[in-house]
Order: C-alpha cells, then structure tokens, then sequence
C-alpha cells in the first residue's frame, strides 16, 4: 500500500512539472505574436486549457484501484517498527536532543535525557494518566474530596517504567566505580591537565606506593585517551613533566608513568602556587586536582583566586579527595570545584559511603531517591488514597492473586514446571579429582620425571671396598653424564636419552590435554554448580532463607539438572530444605528411581523462602536418623547449597561437624552460590558476613570432614577443590616439561662441544708421537683367605654332598695396577662401553655369574643367618649429644634417628614368617613342623605373622632406650621452635643472602618482623660467623651492602638499623629479588621470606629461577611467613625442591613447650593425646614424624609385653627352642 501511494505521488509530480513546462512555452509564443492577434492568441489559449484538463482527467481515469488488504487476524506492529511515521515521530522527539556517548557524559549531562521528568516519569505524569470523576463530599468533615480512576494497565506500566529507570540508575553508579572511575571520577575534556599533590602528609607513611599504582592506573585507562595532557606534581614547590600540554602517544604515556613513577614526598601542600602556575597554561579546557592532605591556602582564598581566575575562561576544576578524611580537606575542594562550575569526587579506602558524596554519583541517588517516592505514592494509591483525593484502580487483580508468594511473578524458564528428563540411567560413579589422579595423574601414568629418570640416575660414590683394599669412585660423572638437582635436594648424575625425552614430552602434551578435558567437563552441566556427586548414598541440604527469595527459581533449576544428570546413578538420597526450620521431604533416604525423581522434583516447585540459615537443624536431620542405621542405610555425603554463613559461630558449627562425622565416612561438602547484593529494603540475615568470609567460612567447614568446597556464581565457577587438583597436576606437567627441555639442552651443548673438536680442525693437527712406555711389573697377587660367608657356604656344601668346583669358590682379584692407563706390550685399545659400568658398590657383580649354580643353596644360607642375626640382636644403647648441633633435620636424623639408633622395634622384632604347615624338606629328607610355635607370642608386622623374639625385660629395656631418645627429640624440636629459628629455620648455610618482603600485605607484621630479623642477626649469623647480606623487596628492590659482608659486630648493628627502618608498601616482585641475590658470585644460599605469591607467573618464576642456577647450584630455601595462601605456600615448597632448598613454615597457634611438657608428665601413654600438628616445614615435619614413630613404638612394645603372661611357658623352654623354630621355618619357607 506504501509502495503504490509513492507510484501515485510520483506520477501527479510529473504531471505538474509537463504542465509547467507547456505554460512557460505558451507565454513565449505569445510575446512574439502581435498585438493585433491578441484575440486569437487568448482562443487557443483556451484551447490549449481545455485539453490539457481533459489528458489529466484521462490519466486520472487509468489509475488502478485502490485495492484493501486483509488484515484479519494480523499482530498490531511493534513500537520499534520502523516506518516513515515512527521516523518523524523520532525526529520530533529528538530535535532538541544532542547525540553523545554515554561513557563520556557526566551525570549532569546524562540526565538531561535519562532523568525521571525527561522520561516523564513525574508524579504529574501520572496524575495526567488519571481520569476526573465526581468530587465526594467526606461525611466527617465535611470537605470535598477529589476522585481519579486509574487503569490498572496503565498504573502497572508506569511502575514498570519506574523500576526499569531505578535499575539504570543503579547500573550507572556501579559503572562510575569501576576502575579508575572509582578513585578519580570520569575525566571530561580532551586536554586536561594534572596536578598531584605529593606532600609528605599524602604521600608518606607508606601511602606513595598505593598512590604510584592508581595513578598509573589513571594514565591507562582514561588520559591515554583524551588529546593533549599535562602533568605537575606539588607539595612545597611544584614540579612539571613537560613545560607545556603534549598531544598523547605511546611515547607521551610512558613518560608520564616514569614521572609518575618517580614522585617523592616534598614537604607541605602548597596548592596556592600549584594553581597559579597552572592557570597560565593555554590550551587546556580541563583541570584534574588531586588532594590527599589539607593544603597550606584557607580556602576562602583558594576560591577567590579561581574565581578572578576564571572569569571569561570556560575552564572547569574537577577536584578529588584522595583517602583524606579530614573535613576540611573535603570543603576546600567542594567549594573550589562548584566556583569553577566543575564537579567534584571523593575516595575513601576505609570508608564505602564517602564515595557517594561525589557530585556524579549523588546526583543519581537523587534520581533514584525520587523514584523510589514515587513508586511509594503508587503503593498508596492501590491503598485508595492520594493526599486527599480519592483513587480507584479498575481491573485490579483480585484479592486471592495478592496473596501468592513473590517468587511465584518471578521469570522462569521453558518448561520449568514439566517434568524430569533423566539424562543417565546407567550406575556410572565417578569420582572425585583426587581418587581420580590416583590413576591418572603423572604419578599413576608413570609419568613423574623422576620415575622416568630413576634407572638412569646415579648418586656419586667413593667407598672403600674391602677386597680390592682400595677406595673407588664413581668415574663417569661429568664426562657422559648430565647432573640433575634430585627431590631429595642431592646431585644426581643422569644419563639422557634423548629419544627418551622426547617421547616423554609427547606423552606429557596428551596428559595435559586429558586434563584440560577434565576441567571442561567438570566446568559443564549440572557439575558447574554441584560439582561431582561421587557417594552413592546423600542427603540435599537447600539453603531457603529469605536472602535467597530472589533467586529461588534458580535453585529449584539448579536441582532439576542435579536430579536430571545425577542423582539419578546414586543408591539413595534426600532434600532437606531449611530457612529458621528444617523440613524433609521424606523421613529416611528413598532409592533414586525415575518415580521417586519426579515426586521428588513436584516438592521442590513447592518450595518457598523464609526465615533465616538454621544450618546446624538441618544437619542433624541429616545425620541423625535412628530409622536409617535400623536399616543399614548410612548417609555417605551431604551436599549443601547456600549463599551466606549459618547463624551459628563458625566454631561451634565446625565442632558439631566433626563430631557429627567422626568415625561414620560422612563427608560434607559446601556449594555457594555466590549472589552479588542483597536486597536493602528486605530482611538481613541474622548473622552476615561478606563473601570472602563467607567462603572462608565454608570452605573451613567442608576441609574439616575431609570433603569438598565449591563455590560459583551464574557467570560461571569462581573455585572449586577438583579443579584445584587438576590445575595443580598440570602445573607439575609443565614443571617437568620444563626440566626435561633443560636437560635435553644440556646433552645437546655437550655434543656440541664436542663437534669443535672435529672435523677439519683435527685434520690440520698434527699429533705429537707417542713417548716409549715404561714397563711395569704386576705385583703378585694377595694370599687368599676364606671369610666367614665363604665358610658357612662350604659347611651347608659339604652337608648336602655337593661337591663345588675350584673355579666356584676361588676368585682371584682384579690387580691394582689394572685400573690404572699404564702401557704394556701388549696393549690394545678397546671399544668404548655401552652397557652401564659396574657399580663401585658392589665389586663381586661378575664374580657371582660363577656361583648360579648353587645359588638356592647359598640363598638358603644367607635367608638363615640373616634371620637369626636379626632376632639374636641385643637392645642397643642410644648415645645422643646434650649440644644441639647445627644441622638440618635431614642431615641430623641421619645420625640420630631410631633406625641409625638401631631402635626399629619391626626390625628388632621380626622374626621368621610363621606357617602352622608340614612341609617337605629334601635336605633332610623328612617332612618338618613347627614344634615350637605355641611358645612364642605371634604378632603382625607390616601385614606377616611373625614370632615374637623379644622377652619382656628385652622390651623394657627398649622402652627405656627409646623415651630416652624420644626426650631427646623433643628437646630438639624445642630448639628449632625458639628464637629466630622459630620464623627463619636453622641458618645452616655460611655465606647467605636473606630477602625480607616489604610489600602492602605486610604491614599488619611488620613489627614482629622487625624483631625476629634482630633475632636472627645475633643469634644466628653473629654466633655462626657468617658472611651474609640483607634484600628488602616490594615494588623495588633494595640491598643492605652490595655484597655479603662479614657479620662483625658493628656490620651486625648496622643491619638491625637498616631493617628497623623497613616500611610495608607496594607490590611483590620476588623475581627480581631472587635476580639481585644471584648478583654475588659470594653466595651459596638464599633465604626467602615472603607471606604470598609474586606478581609474576608462579611457573615463569620457576623457569627464571632455574635458568639463573645451571650453573651456580644456589639452594633457595623458602619461608611462608602468615599466609594462609594454599597457592602461594605450594610455590614456595616446588621452589624449594627445584633448587635444593627447605620449605619453613611454622603453625601460629602451636605451643611446643605445653606439648613437651604434657607429653613428658603423662609419660608417654597415648600415642594420639596429646596431638602433635603435621608441620609443613621440611625440618620440622621430617622430626615431627620421627616423634610419632618413636611414639608409636613405645606404645607397641607395651602391648606386646601384656601378650606374655597368656603365652609364655618355662624361661629354660623358650631359649631352648629358640634357634630351632628360627632354622626349621626358614628351611620350610624356602624349600616351599
């Protein structure tokens, strides 16, 4: 219909201009004729008229018809329609309207098109909307009142309207404190110019870090893109970066950060020449003014000046109250900025509601402030009542309608309420990434580096071996070999096989991507917000306070997937909702069948909010079902879904678990869902707590039984402990792929060093000729003499009539001089090996090729004696030093642990495997049985029944000997708990280099830090005499000396002054002070102290790290001081291995000398009580073990000692019958 009016209005235009161009003609026609034909020339005029009235008529009669659509049952067009009525009604509507964009508006600019009157979102408007009806007369006052209809149609879409611009405005608040916006505002102007204020009240005491990394922040995000900008740092004198505006490059930005970069406090705030200085400039149509302190001006007098300074300049001041809470500080910059007609802005880290002070945001507050009123009018109307006029509102719902729950108007998505769709049928488990891992990690898949390398890895020996009378030591070292750092911290000597590697790397590339699928599919489905349901028997814990009545409909899809995708693989299971009541939906765990799912998925669309997180009522309905253990149905996980903490106190709720879980397998697993605000005008929970603490909390509550902690949001998952795992194992991937490309670099320069020699350059050497070798005479070879394991084989030999030949039982040794590259007459050069040498160890390696024929018979012997020596053995004394030595726990346990001690209660208990069967033994040619088996108690060690050698005053004894060294133990855990060494570790290292982090995050500590480092000077580098030097890092990094200096006294004093002065500010650059450490060639260790991660990447730290020791072999050793940081604290333990070093960390709330002091008083009765915490620390943890064997033993050998009196015949009974039960059971045993 369009297309045909614009063809009719085409062809009417033709039509006027033919007419106007045959009018024009005729007028000229007539100009020329003569006056005297006028007559005649008017009749054809005429003429001319007629027919051209009559050919419009005719074109008008060959139009087509005007033809009607059919319009029947077709949709009324949207208002977004576009057709050329709606284009003009836009037109119109916007004529006086400028176009701009909105992230470069101000709220005052913005306003002007979004605010409640623009949108006619007035109270007026809506009156309007309203419909007179005849006034009422009020029968007790007499008084006239008046009475408007409304529609309800139009009353619900005007608050619709109301609401949406509420959401607006609140979306464009939270937008203005995003990024820099939050500190400095928006920037308006295209050349603005800058002016910081760097006295010492703003920019000392630690704040100038802070204040550096905003205002770059600034730079990036919103100077880098305006036109010109100028730079001036203030605080007794003013300092520029340019003399004038400089337009904005790549070039001009990082000057202006390097300025930045460089600022230093300068005395007061002299903002008076600060202004007039930049007032001259030209150029510039904005001026940003930061403010942290008060300046020295009143401001009565900084007003005057920008007032006389501005008049007939257009030049706005935007001032910002940089973490100033100084009242003044705030009038003197409001005030500057509404005399200059700019805006102002204030920042507060420690206060929240001072940044909606600025003119920006309380400008939108005002707005929303205003509609918020209105929407309350609106309620007042559906009362009857506006003022004093009276309001009715037709075609209202009805009264049953208002009573339905909110949750209910909530959206929903399709078929919400249709039922189950089961995904999977089948009885699947899967598991979770830690019992995954077991066979798929690196470790499982035989896929640790040090696995694949093991059998090519040796330890450099040099022995003395008895029957060549000469010390040996390992000769291909160097020479063939790469060294490796082993995860023991030693020095291993690698053969690379460079095929190997290869294939080890292509095999490390698939198991990352197995992983990466890992992580996908737990990032999927129903697992993004559950995680992995692995039990087969749980319980659904639903959190239905009345904070969550706003995302109810998320919940209850949120379990529509889990039921769907996986509950429907499980035994048994449960819903147990809970606000301030727990409900269950049934009394005892049912089967997950199909009918059960979809009745159980009809109860939760019943479910609606209320009340506050009465979690630990839930949890006991849970755990607590005398129906279920009646049956033998144990509930094997909880799986709670919340969004805030449980009224109770997070103590007593982690109490209750543990009880509550103690010895039954349960496993609670936390899921939060992560809701970004609450609603202001709604009910706040009785206890509330932010969402870091909020997770915090939970996750403490899920790692306390062992289980769990998952935590997402509906943008995706924020954490989760599975894919923890998996990361951390990818991690470990690339740490190995890193190692193995290092090793392979290192064969490969070998090689290649090897090719210099080679080639055309031996071609043009002409080699020297060969000197005439001196001739030598063997020594005769040594007298040989049989020892005792040479005896014990020939008496069984002989025994057995066996006859041995010569060549089996002489062996002649390799002569001295044989090793040696002498020259003899008859010498021939041989081929260079391929098979691995023969270990220095074990020099009888090719002699005992010649005994293989009797070796059943020797084994048989050897089995025998070594048996009876082990039972034979007598209590050792423990001999410990009183002196504590300065040693590691590694190094110290090798001297004084209870296996060195000979106080291995297996070892010195296990006797012969005990077997109460007949067997046949063809040496002796008769079946044997164990006679004498009822004489001795028999225990299990390490999972074999073995007889109890040890008589009760033997184990008393060993008792005796064994809390001797157990007080002992505890004596050096105390030392290593006091003093500095409690922080630092045991500094056992004399040429040291100590980095001591500085950054933000250490500010709460940093008086205890100051005094264990005057701590550790004297106690520890003072007594050692050790050289050492000092590292502080934050931001920067900063050296005590240049290098490692001796620790005199007067060094010693100007260290503790040095660190007394340290200040707690910036970031953590722990890279670049691993780099100035290996700087001195001097050093041998490094020691790192550190609370968090690096500002760098965790493994590009690693990789740097390495690289810088190739060739140095520095130990890093590491030391978490109070983070809590699981990330942070495994990078410090893998930088550690990597390099040799040891992991410190001490517990805060473990006191050693209470533990000491109970365990000694109650002598050592309980093996558990009191509880010794795991440690760590690789000192303390490799000690704490060692005490818990030492425990373990103890308690053991009292409960052999009762085993006694029920089985101990006649003392004269047990010895003779001793050697006998040993001789014939190892006989049996080995003939079977």
């Amino acid at each position: 219909m369009i297309r045909r009016y614009q063809e009719q209005r085409s062809s009417d235009s033709e039509d006027n201009l033919d007419e106007t161009n045959g009018d024009s003609l005729q007028q000229n026609e007539a100009d020329e004729t003569a006056s005297g034909e006028s007559e005649s020339g008017e009749e054809e005029a005429g003429d001319d008229i007629t027919r051209k009235l009559k050919g419009r008529q005719y074109k008008m009669l060959q139009l087509p018809e005007w033809q009607f659509e059919n319009t029947k049952d077709s949709v009324e067009p949207n208002d977004l329609t576009v057709t050329h009525i709606n284009q003009t009604h836009d037109l119109l509507r916007a004529k006086h309207m400028a176009a701009a964009r909105a992230d470069e508006q101000t709220s005052e600019e913005w306003l002007n098109n979004h605010s409640v009157n623009d949108m006619k979102l007035t109270m007026q408007d809506l009156v309007t909307k309203g419909k007179a009806l005849r006034p009422q007369t009020d029968k007790t006052t007499g008084e006239v009142q008046q009475h408007l209809s409304f529609d309800a149609k139009d009353i619900n879409e005007f608050e619709y309207r109301l609401h949406m611009a509420i959401e607006m405005y609140t979306k464009r608040i939270k937008w203005m404190l995003n990024g820099s916006k939050r500190i400095f505002g928006l920037i308006k102007g295209n050349n603005v110019a800058v002016a910081m204020d760097c006295s010492e009240a703003n920019c000392g005491f630690g704040r100038m870090g802070a204040f550096q990394e905003s205002l770059i922040h600034l730079i990036d995000e919103q100077l880098a893109q305006k036109n010109k900008i100028y730079l001036m740092s203030f605080g007794t004198e003013a300092h520029t970066c340019w003399p004038q505006p400089r337009d904005v490059n790549c070039r001009i930005v990082d000057e202006a950060k390097a300025f930045v970069g460089n600022l230093q406090p300068s005395g007061g705030c002299n903002l008076l020449k600060a202004m007039k200085q930049i007032m001259k400039l030209k150029e510039i149509d904005s001026i940003l003014l930061l403010l942290g302190s008060v300046p020295d001006q009143s401001s009565d007098i900084l007003c005057d000046y920008v007032r006389q300074m501005g008049i007939g300049k257009d030049m706005p001041l935007h001032t910002v109250t940089y973490d100033c809470s100084n009242h003044l500080t705030n009038m003197t910059l409001r005030n500057l900025a509404n005399e200059s007609g700019g805006r102002y802005h204030c920042y507060m880290s420690s206060s929240e509601e001072q940044i909606y002070t600025g003119s920006d945001i309380s400008l939108l507050l005002k707005e929303i402030k205003n509609a918020q009123q209105i929407i309350n009018k609106i309620k007042e109307m559906r009362k009857g009542m506006m003022g004093n006029a009276l309001i009715s509102i037709q075609n209202e719902i009805s009264m049953e309608v208002a009573k339905l729950p909110s949750s209910r108007f909530l959206p929903r998505p399709p078929g919400h309420t249709g039922p189950l769709h089961l995904e999977n049928t089948s009885k699947f488990q899967p598991k979770s990434s830690a019992e995954w891992l077991i066979q798929n990690g690196l470790k499982g898949k035989h896929l640790d580096l040090y696995q694949v390398l093991s059998p090519n890895a040796y330890s450099y020996k040099e022995e003395f071996i008895p029957v060549i009378r000469k010390t040996v030591q390992s000769q291909v070292n160097e020479k063939a070999m790469s060294q490796f750092h082993w995860q023991d911290g030693t020095m291993r000597n690698v053969h690379v096989d460079l095929t190997q590697m290869f294939e080890y790397q292509k095999h490390l590339g698939a198991q990352v991507k197995l992983y990466e699928k890992r992580i996908d599919w737990l990032s999927s489905a129903s697992r993004r917000i559950w995680g992995t349901i692995v039990e087969e028997n749980v319980v659904i814990l639903v959190d239905l306070s009345v904070c969550s009545s706003s995302y109810l409909v998320h919940i209850q899809h949120s379990l529509r997937l889990l039921m769907e995708q996986q509950l429907g693989t499980k035994a048994y299971f449960n819903i147990i909702s809970f606000g301030s009541t727990a409900r269950k939906w049934q009394p005892t765990m049912i089967q997950a069948t199909p009918a059960n799912l979809q009745l159980a998925w009809q109860h939760v669309l019943e479910m609606q909010c209320a009340g506050s997180r009465n979690f630990m009522d839930a949890l006991r309905l849970a755990v607590q079902n005398e129906e279920e253990q009646k049956h033998n149905i144990d509930v094997e996980g909880v799986y709670l879904l919340t969004s805030g903490i449980p009224d109770q106190p997070e103590d007593l709720t982690m109490s209750y678990v543990e009880e509550s879980v103690a010895g039954r397998g349960i496993k609670l697993h936390t899921i939060l869902f992560n809701i970004d605000d609450y609603e202001t005008n709604g009910l706040l929970p009785g206890r509330w707590a932010n969402i870091t603490k909020t997770a915090e909390c939970l996750r403490n509550l899920a790692h306390c039984s062992g289980a769990r902690f998952h935590w997402f949001r509906e943008t995706g998952v924020i954490e989760d402990d599975d894919i923890k795992l998996i990361m951390s194992e990818i991690d470990k991937a690339i740490n190995f792929s890193q190692k193995c490309a290092i090793l392979v670099d290192s064969v490969k320069r070998k090689y290649n060093y090897k090719d210099k020699w080679s080639g055309a350059y031996l071609e043009e050497c002409t080699p020297l000729p060969l000197s005439q070798p001196t001739r030598f005479k063997a020594l005769p070879a040594p007298e040989l003499k049989h020892t005792a394991l040479s005896l014990a084989r020939m008496q069984i030999a002989e025994k057995n009539s066996e006859q041995t030949t010569e060549a089996d039982l002489l062996w002649k040794p390799r002569p001295s001089s044989a090793g040696q590259n002498g020259f003899n007459k008859e010498y021939t050069p041989k081929p260079p090996r391929v098979s691995r040498p023969c270990s220095a160890k074990d020099p009888m390696q090719r002699v005992k090729s010649s005994y293989k024929k009797n070796a059943d018979l020797r084994s048989t012997a050897e089995k025998t004696a070594k048996k009876y020596s082990a039972v034979t053995k007598g209590i050792s004394v423990a001999l410990l030093p009183d002196r504590e030595e300065i040693l590691t726990s590694k190094e110290w346990l090798r001297l004084y642990s209870l296996s060195k001690l000979k106080l291995d209660l297996n070892k010195l208990v296990s006797g012969p495997e005990c077997r109460h069967t007949e067997k046949t033994v063809k040496t002796l040619g008769k079946n044997v049985t164990a006679k004498y088996c009822s004489i001795f108690p028999s225990v299990n060690i390490k999972g074999s029944i073995r007889h109890l050698q040890l008589l009760p005053h033997e184990l008393s004894a060993y008792e005796t000997e064994a809390s001797k060294v157990l007080k002992r133990y505890l004596k050096r855990l105390q030392w290593l708990l006091s003093g500095s060494r409690r922080i630092f570790s045991t500094i056992i290292h004399r040429k040291v280099a100590i980095l001591i982090d500085t950054s933000g995050s250490m500010m709460p500590h940093m008086e205890e830090l100051k005094k264990e480092l005057a701590s550790l000077i004297w106690n520890q580098l003072f007594k050692l005499q050790a050289r050492f030097n000092l590292i502080r890092f934050s931001g920067t990094c900063d050296k005590w000396q240049d290098e490692i200096v001796d620790a005199t006294e007067m060094n010693c004093h100007d260290a503790v002054h040095w660190s007394s002065r340290l200040v707690a500010s910036g970031n953590t650059c722990t890279l670049d002070a691993v780099d100035r450490a290996f700087e001195d060639e001097s050093v041998e260790a490094i020691y790192l102290l550190t609370d968090g991660k690096p500002d760098h990447s965790t493994s590009m730290v690693l990789r740097e790290v390495a690289k810088m020791n190739e060739d140095r072999n520095i130990s890093v050793n590491t030391i978490s001081f109070n983070c809590e940081d699981s990330t942070a604290n495994n990078f410090l333990k893998m930088l550690a291995v990597e390099t040799g070093g040891r992991y410190h960390r001490v517990l805060k709330d473990f006191n050693v000398d209470r533990f000491a002091h109970k365990l000694l008083t109650e002598g050592f009765k309980d093996t558990e009580y009191p509880h010794l915490p795991a440690f760590e620390g690789d000192d303390l943890r490799l000690l704490g073990n060692e005490i818990a064997l030492a425990r373990k033993f103890i308690s053991d050998s009292r409960t052999y000692r009762t085993m006694f009196p029920n089985n101990q015949r006649r003392p004269d009974e047990a010895f003779a019958g001793r050697g006998k039960c040993f001789l014939s059971f190892s006989l049996v045993d080995y003939k079977a």
